[in-house]
């Protein structure tokens, strides 16, 4: 399917960029309830390495959507894969995602747990393709905006394979 793959993000940059993340939202949620929302699965490993860099104590919750399945566009069908498990009315919310690529997924994940009435919810993503975005939502905290490659690692996968990869390569088909 793909020939090679080159570095895009080396982990060192992406594992600085961290550390700035978790300090800004440390500062930003000080004194606050929060609880952090991992989007899966594309943000496992950068939410692993993001709530260790946040010095609060928090709750941490999961959620499942896909609008791709399998393939590597966009259906533009929202499903969801994993609810969350616990209530986020009253609370501070930070969803936490990997790549906000056409923004579909995220807008409708947005718009479903704002209808929970937490306290504040806010949006936290490693990667933007600005040039992709057909679906507009705010990015409290961004790592990187990207130009419009097919990127896998960190978390990131083509059709389920390249996640465990620790940097972010381009993938050239």
């Amino acid at each position: 399917m793909f020939e090679k793959q080159k570095v895009y993000l080396s982990e060192e940059k992406i594992q600085q960029r961290v550390r700035e993340l978790g300090k800004k939202i440390t500062e930003d949620y000080r004194g606050k309830d929060l609880i952090c929302v991992g989007t899966l699965k594309g943000s496992f490993v950068f939410f692993a390495d993001l709530v260790r860099q946040i010095d609060l104590p928090m709750k941490i919750d999961f959620l499942g959507a896909s609008s791709y399945g399998n393939q590597l566009t966009t259906s533009g069908v929202v499903k969801i894969t994993l609810d969350l498990s616990m209530p986020v009315a009253n609370q501070h919310v930070l969803i936490v995602e990997d790549i906000i690529d056409t923004g579909i997924t995220m807008k409708y994940l947005l718009e479903n747990i704002k209808l929970r009435n937490p306290a504040s919810l806010k949006l936290c993503s490693l990667l933007l393709k600005p040039t992709r975005v057909q679906a507009k939502v705010d990015i409290d905290y961004l790592g990187f905006e990207i130009e419009d490659h097919f990127v896998v690692g960190y978390g990131l996968d083509a059709a389920e394979n390249y996640r465990n990869l620790p940097y972010i390569a381009q993938l050239d088909q």
